[in-house]
């Protein structure tokens, strides 16, 4: 990389991968965009972007992200037909995936990485587009040291936050319990919200409540307009969670760790997907924990605030 801003590939614009390449043209960096749908990488062009075909394409760019939606996903834009690193003469410095995926995926993109010599780090993020605008996002990276110090500038622009949990694959643990983490805790907040309203507590008067305490989080604040409204525009779809559920109890039964809160909750998100809850937002689950308790639950159309004022 030269003494200016290292140029940047990107691979992957949906809907985080979008905002995020877009955090990094707005501070300043020279950023070339694949998309599987060239048409969704398009937009990126109105703020300086350039778009290309294939991920081999960028294989001369410094540092090269991506951001792909499964295990299959990362190793074909790394690894398959005109992957990224399959142009025998050029490849980037440093790789930086911010997918959800497996250990045992990452550890093949990075065994391949490392070969070309190629620092390979993992950097899953945590937050949604709002996230994102809010300025709110965190971020997990593993893998060398040496690349993470070249990388966390970078990084840096997505959010507020970057921790640098280890080498190797630990970012991918650290994701994946976070996202564990997020399933249960929405389930519980379905579970008490329902309990409250049925004992005749408006749900957004139990969740001001909830919010004020020392229970209360950016998560629960942010999710707090879903339960109230009932408004279940996707950030995240119980399909997905369905998806970090079993990667988290893979890895665990793998560490002979006892998750039985997760399991009985994993269970319960695909019992959600299997009656064919697969487009609406994760909160939805509210709605059968309403049916199940004999509660007709509708929109309280209430002003109340998700806390992500930006930063």
């Amino acid at each position: 990389m030269t003494d200016t801003k290292p140029t940047v590939g990107w691979i992957g614009a949906g809907r985080m991968g979008f905002q995020l390449a877009k955090r990094l043209l707005d501070a300043g960096y020279d950023v070339a965009v694949y998309n599987r749908t060239r048409a969704k990488a398009e937009p990126l062009t109105e703020f300086g972007a350039t778009v290309v075909d294939a991920p081999v394409e960028l294989a001369g760019r410094d540092i090269v992200f991506s951001m792909v939606s499964a295990d299959a996903d990362l190793q074909h834009v790394m690894l398959g037909e005109g992957g990224l690193l399959t142009d025998p003469d050029h490849a980037p410095k440093i790789v930086g995936d911010a997918s959800t995926v497996s250990v045992e995926a990452s550890e093949v993109v990075r065994a391949a990485a490392s070969e070309r010599g190629v620092g390979f780090l993992a950097t899953p993020v945590s937050g949604n587009p709002s996230v994102i605008a809010a300025g709110k996002l965190t971020v997990a990276a593993s893998g060398p040291r040496e690349s993470y110090g070249e990388v966390a500038p970078l990084l840096a622009t997505w959010g507020r936050g970057v921790t640098y949990v280890g080498e190797g694959e630990v970012a991918r643990i650290v994701k994946i319990a976070h996202n564990v983490f997020l399933g249960v805790v929405i389930q519980s907040m379905a579970e008490i919200t329902v309990l409250a309203e049925k004992a005749g507590v408006k749900r957004a008067d139990f969740l001001a409540f909830l919010n004020d305490s020392v229970m209360g989080s950016v998560f629960s604040q942010y999710k707090t307009p879903a339960l109230v409204n009932l408004d279940f525009t996707p950030t995240f779809t119980p399909v997905l969670l369905q998806k970090d559920f079993d990667l988290g109890l893979e890895a665990a039964a793998k560490s002979g760790v006892v998750m039985p809160v997760a399991s009985l909750t994993r269970n319960l998100v695909a019992q959600e997907v299997g009656a064919g809850n697969v487009e609406q937002d994760f909160a939805s689950l509210i709605l059968t924990v309403a049916r199940g308790s004999g509660l007709d639950i509708v929109s309280e159309d209430a002003d109340v605030t998700d806390g992500l004022a930006a930063e």
